[in-house]
């Protein structure tokens, strides 16, 4: 694939720059420790991810609140009352969810060839508090709070695309989920990357089956910028 004809790469952020299945882990595990119960990772991010998908299908919801639906509803899969504090677990977490190893050195690296865009289902003081772990400047940050629904949504990619002005012949979607990213973006016409990180949800990664073909997949940021010959 050639990148002579991208000026701006837009990023999904967690799970592709950001290790969500860690963080999502580490707070949900105190929570079962609490109450007695126990599942294993794959079991516990797999209804991480059908309770998410749930909660964002609806009329827009600030993402704390979607994340306090997602507690509710794995605290009645595995059968225990959660707390106020327990509800809160997921949302008060999100800022301290790490970067993967490559994401930083790998951003500043693009940086110095692509504007950077961010495309998020997350809420602006949410992301701020991501954004201090990146060490980059964005060129712009769109997030679903801002757009009013969530990925998969056509809504969100085509604000994205107005907001920046540039034909989307332009832009490349960088991403890891199939379901949220690829197949709206790919439906509407842009060019994207697979970024196929290790996953503990082997072939969907946090998120509901999907199909979609992306023009290039890669493990991992770093297979990202060698692509781009960086």
């Amino acid at each position: 694939m050639r990148f002579d004809g991208f000026t701006h790469l837009t990023f999904d952020c967690y799970g592709t720059l950001i290790d969500w299945e860690a963080g999502i882990l580490t707070a949900l595990r105190p929570v079962l420790e609490c109450h007695g119960r126990a599942a294993d990772d794959e079991t516990l991010l797999r209804l991480y991810a059908r309770y998410e998908a749930e909660q964002e299908a609806g009329d827009y919801r600030p993402y704390r609140d979607v994340l306090r639906g997602v507690m509710a509803s794995v605290a009645e899969s595995l059968a225990f009352v959660p707390t106020e504090d327990d509800l809160d677990a997921l949302g008060d977490s999100v800022g301290r969810w790490p970067p993967f190893a490559d994401t930083v050195a790998a951003l500043n690296r693009l940086k110095t060839r692509f504007k950077l865009v961010i495309l998020s289902n997350i809420d602006d003081a949410m992301f701020a508090e991501t954004n201090r772990l990146l060490d980059v400047e964005f060129d712009d940050i769109v997030t679903a709070q801002q757009v009013g629904s969530y990925k998969p949504s056509h809504a969100n990619f085509q604000h994205m695309l107005a907001r920046l002005r540039v034909p989307r012949e332009q832009v490349l979607h960088v991403a890891q989920s199939i379901f949220h990213d690829h197949v709206p973006a790919k439906t509407l016409g842009f060019t994207t990357v697979r970024v196929n990180r290790a996953s503990r949800c082997p072939g969907t990664g946090v998120a509901p089956p999907a199909h979609a073909e992306p023009d290039l997949d890669v493990p991992d940021l770093a297979g990202l910028v060698i692509a781009a010959g960086l």
